[in-house]
């Protein structure tokens, strides 16, 4: 088998220890001499992927990380559909081509406000720009995988982006209704990145509207060189240990692909397989997920995110729906419902709460009303941080919004129970308060500092006038001031004023004598 272009490594060890003959061809001199050394007997090939000869075509071929990175930096990169062409003319007949293809109009494209062709790193690549021949969607990378004398047995949708996917969709169960449940493990977290919208709600709009294939962050094509194997894999959904990326899955059929690829069972992963119901027919669809490693089938629930429900209603300003709401909840919590769930992390059906995913549990047994406490005041941070409506007054705060929200649960909370609420949902690992911004977040701080820059601006101003209206009242006193001098002195001057101060110095004297004689 080959592997075409950077790899995680332990894929890599993987592939090492357990394939009978196993090929690395990178661009990267620096990289290629690591590997060569860390496995001495690992054929590495270092160049361009257009000036790459093998000595005979691969049974396997594996480039998961597309074909970005497999031209020269220093050179102007060859068109997609001709590296895809000397990419395809390594596949033996028979063979196979598992090609991972970044997709540029992804729904992760639309939640990162930087841009993503570059964030600045030494170890980002050129980008491929504007490419004629790069897909611009499913049906464009089918027709060039037919075009380069291949056969596309599966194409896989890879979510939540195209840096580091936790889960793959087969095309067959994107044709059908999924649960809203599922969204939640295919959004993108916030991390450390700029977000322009909430990626959890963003994603839900995606699948509604069954564009989850167009928008899919990162495409995963099986592709076989004819005569190929008549069965397709079979591979429907499956997701990954959080934190693993895609590449660490090699789609394989277990023992019999092992006889034609070199590739032994243990260095495969098994997949679960999905049912889903299609639109318009009876009952809501069974999906069963698995995950990986070690995990059991778990069914995923169906009905709707609880977040979800209670902003509709707070933009509809239904405050009856969000007090039987809440209310439930509080009752559903109170008979020993999951004590790390949120808001944004339960469905709710019309009849009972489910809670999606498997948070790590608190050390101790929180208090019901702590818990209650703690996941209305997660709820009520993402409402206020996303800017949404809601029927109470604006310039409340998260914790007198989350007091209000307990009271019209029917419970009757104070600040006590909102500390110990928050020292949960701090050894939870929760973001509190302290969680990325969002764009809109920016755009209303940035309003904020505008206004304020303003209200200073105009304050300067009229203190220029005013300290411009001092200095004039100075220079007008302070010319009053000399020509009184001016007045006074010549005053001074004048026969009057020298003979009315010689005629009084007598009299003064003669007071003077009369004072000492009577006293």
């Amino acid at each position: 088998m080959l592997l075409v272009g950077p790899h995680p490594q332990a894929l890599v060890d993987e592939v090492v220890a357990r394939a009978s003959a196993a090929a690395v061809l990178l661009r990267s001199y620096p990289d290629a001499c690591a590997l060569g050394e860390r496995h001495p007997g690992l054929a590495v090939h270092c160049g361009r992927l257009e000036a790459f000869t093998g000595d005979e075509p691969y049974d396997l071929v594996l480039a998961l990380d597309g074909l970005g990175r497999t031209h020269s930096a220093e050179a102007p990169a060859a068109a997609w559909r001709e590296s895809l062409a000397a990419l395809a003319a390594l596949v033996a007949p028979g063979g196979r081509l598992v090609l991972g293809v970044r997709n540029d109009l992804g729904v992760d494209r639309f939640v990162e406000a930087r841009p993503p062709d570059r964030d600045g790193g030494d170890d980002q690549w050129e980008p491929h720009g504007f490419d004629p021949t790069y897909p611009d969607g499913p049906a464009a990378l089918d027709a060039a995988l037919e075009s380069a004398g291949l056969e596309v047995g599966r194409c896989y949708s890879a979510y939540p982006d195209s840096r580091a996917p936790r889960a793959l969709l087969s095309r067959e169960a994107l044709a059908h209704d999924l649960p809203e449940a599922l969204a939640f493990a295919l959004s993108a977290r916030a991390e450390d990145r700029m977000l322009v919208a909430d990626p959890l709600r963003l994603t839900r709009l995606v699948f509604r509207h069954r564009l989850g294939e167009e928008l899919a962050p990162l495409w995963l094509a099986v592709a076989t060189r004819p005569p190929a194997s008549p069965e397709p894999m079979n591979l429907p959904l499956g997701l990954i240990e959080e934190g693993q990326a895609v590449h660490e899955v090699i789609p394989a059929r277990a023992a019999h692909e092992t006889a034609v690829h070199g590739v032994p069972a243990q260095a495969t992963r098994e997949i679960s397989p999905v049912r889903a119901v299609p639109r318009g027919s009876a009952g809501t669809g069974q999906v069963g997920v698995r995950r990986l490693p070690g995990g059991e089938v778990r069914p995923i629930p169906a009905g709707r995110v609880v977040e979800e429900i209670l902003v509709e209603a707070c933009a509809r300003e239904d405050v009856r729906a969000v007090r039987e709401l809440l209310g439930a909840l509080a009752g559903w919590v109170e008979e020993g419902g999951d004590a790390a769930a949120a808001t944004d992390s339960l469905v709710w059906d019309g009849e009972r709460f489910a809670a999606i995913g498997a948070a790590p549990a608190p050390q101790s047994s929180p208090a019901p009303d702590v818990v209650l406490c703690r996941i209305l005041w997660r709820f009520a941070v993402r409402l206020l941080a996303a800017g949404h409506h809601h029927p109470w007054p604006w310039p409340l705060q998260a914790d007198q919004l989350t007091l209000t929200l307990c009271g019209m649960a029917g419970r009757s909370y104070d600040q006590d129970e909102l500390d110990l609420a928050r020292k949960l949902d701090a050894e939870l690992g929760g973001p509190g308060e302290q969680a990325v911004p969002a764009y809109r977040d920016l755009l209303r701080t940035r309003d904020r500092l505008t206004d304020q820059l303003t209200m200073a601006l105009a304050r300067i101003g009229r203190l220029e006038i005013k300290l411009t209206y001092r200095e004039r009242e100075l220079v007008r006193a302070r010319a009053k001031l000399r020509r009184t001098q001016r007045k006074a002195s010549a005053y001074r001057r004048t026969l009057g004023y020298r003979l009315s101060r010689r005629l009084s110095r007598p009299r003064q004297v003669a007071r003077r004598v009369m004072r000492l004689l009577s006293g």
